[in-house]
């Protein structure tokens, strides 16, 4: 049963979301799906990735995020001589104390904005996997811990391959989404050369919410409930991924938990202490296509891992049990996925 102090604090959520969330379109015209979506990653403590062609505004969404935050930001351009100290830190030796004396790197600040970053070298690459998954660094045998909230928004190039080096599997699954902007609208993109045409308007982006504020709605968020059906369902959904014929490497048991923590986030943004299916529809694809891989006749046929996780969608049952599930056809929803109508 849900308290009234829960109740309060879903209700805050609700209003500093909608703070952040009219503080980024600001800046991201025509996009209000790919914002929710990244609001959702950063209340369900996950981590981001933008792929996408160049010059769509992949580093905008990135900062617009971080400046709409009174978080401590700290940004990093991947490139190929980039070493893994410039992102953890390094130990020096202080001659006058006689000790050695650890200096952070860019990865302890609550946002990190790693741009490009597939290309930096595979080790360099690997740097961020502890820090994203346990939330701490480890330096010459000692632990430091990352500070709270954290989060990591990456964004990459599918298009430029020339000195790049694809993100491995290991990499792409410590992501809790990956999303792809798109081109604006025509009347967006006009809208956009009016706004841009001047001066950016990143330079008057001020912050809408203080980190202590996101810390209460991470909390907030946490406790949303999840009955055992959806918690079911979405089993379903990642498990048939392991078994489908046009997949040689299915989602992991990490997915699950990422599938879960997104849609109570989904759940809270939209002023709900209790999961539903089409939360978990409505996040599978971003959530679970970029830890598939394909076979090679489904390459060869041009199926993509978005068009199997939406086929998987269709053929799992819907539970019926949970409270306001929806029964009906799929539909495109406002992350611009598929889920049922009645959402």
């Amino acid at each position: 049963m849900t308290t009234f102090d829960e109740r309060a604090d879903l209700s805050d959520l609700s209003t500093t979301a909608d703070r952040v969330r009219r503080s980024m379109e600001s800046v991201i015209e025509g996009k209000p799906e790919v914002v929710r979506l990244s609001l959702t990653v950063l209340i369900a403590e996950g981590h981001l990735l933008i792929e996408d062609v160049p010059g769509v505004g992949k580093t905008m969404l990135a900062k617009a995020l971080a400046r709409s935050v009174d978080c401590s930001v700290r940004r990093i351009q991947f490139t190929p001589d980039l070493l893994p100290s410039d992102i953890t830190g390094v130990s020096i030796y202080d001659q006058q104390r006689q000790e050695f004396e650890f200096k952070p790197g860019a990865i302890f600040a609550q946002i990190v904005i790693g741009d490009e970053i597939n290309r930096a070298s595979p080790k360099t690459q690997s740097a961020l996997l502890e820090s994203m998954e346990e939330r701490h660094v480890t330096i010459d045998g000692e632990t430091y811990d990352l500070p709270s909230p954290f989060m990591v928004v990456a964004t990459q190039n599918p298009v430029e391959m020339e000195g790049t080096y694809p993100l491995p599997e290991a990499q792409r699954d410590r992501f809790m989404a990956r999303v792809s902007i798109g081109y604006p609208s025509p009347a967006a993109e006009l809208e956009m050369i009016d706004v841009h045409g001047g001066a950016s308007p990143l330079e008057d982006l001020q912050p809408v919410a203080h980190a202590h504020e996101i810390s209460k709605l991470i909390e907030a968020v946490r406790g949303v409930h999840v009955a055992d059906q959806v918690r079911r369902y979405a089993v379903d959904l990642v498990a048939a991924t392991r078994t489908h014929q046009e997949l040689r490497l299915g989602a992991s048991p990490r997915a699950t938990l990422h599938l879960l923590r997104a849609a109570r986030a989904a759940a809270a943004l939209s002023g709900r202490d209790f999961v539903l299916p089409d939360d978990v529809q409505s996040l599978a694809v971003p959530v679970l296509a970029h830890r598939l891989l394909p076979t090679a006749q489904a390459q060869l046929s041009r199926r993509t891992a978005e068009q199997v996780v939406t086929e998987i969608l269709q053929r799992v049952p819907v539970p019926t049990g949970a409270p306001g599930v929806a029964t009906t056809p799929l539909h495109t929803d406002g992350y611009g996925q598929q889920s049922p109508r009645g959402y």
